[in-house]
């Protein structure tokens, strides 16, 4: 029989997935409380509380609130991610969508590109390498990567840039030489990003259910993928909506191969298979 303190009960776990939705608008069913537990449990080892009743008393107290809510988002969020992931869409973005607008812009300028959802940095720094190598052969192109999450702990991990070998295998061997630097330590199979790499990235902590991100340069390619997943479908698309006033006319979204937009009246024209182009 489990442990009646390492267990909520459903009055609690409603409370807590009620401020989950309101704070974050991440939507937990009733069928993630046993996903929740465990990860709170080691929450509770973190803060030296006994009990699970005994930590949602916490979250909602006026300290807690303060406090904690930020590292209960933390440990409820999931975090998957790879280099290379859904390859296709940067292959895309090197062969169409850049050269697109380059040809409808008429000037190369600098560029801003968001990574919304950016987890522990595999994407950022995928688009930082596919996008510095694009750069190689066009003189003057010039650009920076905006990373986001909600949760904190990843994004301390993706500034760092330290990965273990094998999370590294989708990176192909050229760019793997080129763009990180393997540990001194000859045991070590730790490697971690080269600076100027680094330099490239602004990670930034972002809540989708912020009224104003603070984004004052309208990037002009979004990726978002396999985020609006973890929302209810009018979430979605309030969503949706905001991160596409965000993006500028003519700039293209990506998004993940699971999601749909089917139904939903986006001011996007899909363009390839979860490739949008916002009109201009």
């Amino acid at each position: 029989m489990k442990n009646a303190t390492q267990e909520l009960s459903k009055a609690d776990y409603d409370r807590l997935r009620d401020l989950i939705y309101k704070e974050s608008g991440i939507n937990l069913g009733s069928e993630r409380k046993t996903m929740v537990e465990v990860r709170l449990r080691h929450r509770l080892r973190t803060l030296g509380i006994a009990s699970l009743r005994e930590y949602s008393e916490h979250v909602f107290s006026a300290e807690g609130i303060k406090s904690e809510l930020v590292h209960l988002i933390d440990v409820i969020t999931t975090n998957k991610t790879d280099f290379f992931r859904e390859a296709s869409h940067f292959k895309y973005l090197v062969a169409n969508a850049l050269p697109d607008l380059a040809a409808r812009r008429g000037v190369i300028r600098h560029s801003l590109i968001w990574s919304a959802g950016c987890s522990t940095g595999e994407e950022p720094y995928t688009l930082g390498m596919v996008l510095s190598e694009y750069a190689l052969g066009c003189p003057g192109f010039r650009f920076s990567v905006l990373a986001t999450d909600i949760c904190t702990d990843v994004l301390e991990r993706a500034a760092a840039g330290i990965y273990k070998k094998s999370v590294l295998e989708p990176v192909p061997p050229g760019l793997l030489r080129k763009y990180f630097m393997r540990s001194r330590d000859p045991k070590s199979e730790m490697y971690r990003v080269v600076p100027e790499l680094r330099a490239l990235m602004d990670f930034r902590r972002l809540n989708f259910m912020d009224a104003d991100f603070g984004i004052s340069q309208p990037p002009e390619i979004i990726f978002c993928r396999n985020v609006i997943i973890y929302f209810d479908r009018p979430t979605q698309i309030r969503l949706l909506e905001k991160l596409i006033r965000q993006l500028q006319p003519g700039g293209y979204f990506f998004s993940g191969h699971s999601e749909s937009f089917q139904g939903m009246d986006l001011n996007l024209v899909q363009v390839a298979p979860a490739i949008y182009r916002k009109p201009e």
